[in-house]
């Protein structure tokens, strides 16, 4: 039996308005994310002061919490695509490295590269 490890990799969070979930999915599908989280309805403290995650009208008016475990390589490339996004909206992206214990849960099917589209 082979001695478990962890595998070094990048957790991605993404909070932004709901209404700008489906660009941060078209977003991490072209950059070939393989898997993320999304928490609906968040609510904190940050720059603009308290914000209490209430379900206004439907998802769209709150924030969400998008979570993902990506190679080093993915990080700069969702950066990218994000800043336009932060120059006309809020929102905000954090990285953290984390170890992995499942690796073949982050990588793609053979013949797939890791660079966008």
């Amino acid at each position: 039996m082979e001695k478990a490890r962890l595998i070094p990799m990048k957790k991605v969070d993404i909070i932004v308005s709901g209404e700008r979930l489906p660009f941060v999915r078209d977003l991490l599908s072209r950059v070939r994310v393989t898997g993320y989280t999304i928490i609906p309805n968040v609510s904190g403290m940050g720059h603009s002061g308290f914000y209490e995650g209430n379900l206004i009208y439907n998802e769209t008016s709150s924030l969400v919490l998008l979570m993902s475990v990506v190679k080093e390589a993915q990080v700069e490339l969702i950066l990218e695509g994000l800043t336009p996004l932060f120059e006309r909206y809020s929102g905000i992206m954090y990285v953290s490295d984390v170890g992995v214990s499942r690796q073949d849960h982050f990588v793609h099917a053979p013949g797939e590269s890791d660079g966008p589209m």
